[in-house]
């Protein structure tokens, strides 16, 4: 189970990339871009869209502080990475990933007796 475990959260990791990304894309190509006054006016257009683009900040946060403080553990994997990640590419993609990772240190520090 373990291991089926670490498996879904990496498909996962790759559907939260392809999902996102997909779109991430066709906003690009339709003229969009990261510049700070175009990127929000989409994210907040309306209120729809600014319930989404505030669910997903917050808990991209709430995940960022959560692995940062996470780090104690023996097995948790490098924060910092996967908070670059949630915010370069995505909270769909950076949190499963994250946490499969976490899954595969943890069962080799067991194996290990650590």
């Amino acid at each position: 189970m373990p291991k089926l475990l670490e498996r879904a959260y990496f498909i996962l990791a790759i559907v939260g990339l392809l999902f996102t990304w997909y779109f991430n894309i066709q906003f690009f190509l339709g003229g969009g871009n990261v510049a700070p006054s175009s990127f929000f006016s989409s994210a907040f257009a309306n209120p729809l869209t600014t319930a989404i683009t505030l669910d997903v900040y917050c808990s991209a946060l709430v995940f960022s502080v959560w692995a940062i403080a996470d780090q104690k553990e023996s097995f948790a994997p490098r924060p910092w990475i996967y908070v670059l990640l949630c915010f370069a590419v995505g909270l769909a993609f950076a949190f499963p990933l994250y946490l499969g990772r976490r899954r595969q240190l943890r069962r080799a520090a067991q194996r290990h007796g650590d």
